[in-house]
């Protein structure tokens, strides 16, 4: 049974992949870094910051990363953090890894688009992240990226 509360945070990362300025290159992600105690600690969205910006990485660089709260914090991602990357040195699963946020809760797994057989939810399993994939709003967020999908 899905906590009523991971469906809120998974909504509100649907709701910011929309914010995301359009892009033939990349996916539409929103995402929602929840503590422990319910307090949203920031959030963010692809592109966001810059045109390689992704959304995982947004909300992660609005709080410090030595932040106590993040070892108890859920990330609410509206695609599968991503395992590999061009634009950048470091994964959005790597900087989860890297932050010891414990829980990851998605709404899609990431298509065979961009990158063939997305390893983000792989490598946050092996480093010991709990990983919950919400199927009943994945279809939102494909529709969020429907353009690239043809």
């Amino acid at each position: 049974m899905t906590a009523p509360e991971d469906l809120q945070w998974l909504a509100r990362a649907v709701e910011l992949s929309r914010l995301c300025p359009p892009s033939k290159t990349a996916f539409s992600v929103g995402a929602v870094l929840v503590g422990a105690d319910g307090e949203v600690l920031s959030e963010g969205y692809s592109r966001e910051i810059d045109a390689h910006n992704h959304a995982e990485e947004a909300a992660l660089a609005k709080l410090p990363a030595d932040d106590p709260r993040l070892r108890t914090a859920t990330i609410y991602s509206s695609l599968e953090p991503c395992g590999q990357r061009a634009s950048r040195p470091r994964t959005c699963a790597q900087l989860i890894i890297a932050a010891g946020i414990p829980r990851v809760v998605v709404a899609w797994r990431e298509p065979d688009l961009f990158v063939t057989a997305c390893q983000g939810t792989a490598l946050l399993i092996s480093a010991g992240v709990t990983i919950v994939e919400l199927p009943e709003l994945a279809e939102a967020a494909r529709a969020v990226n429907a353009h690239l999908l043809g």
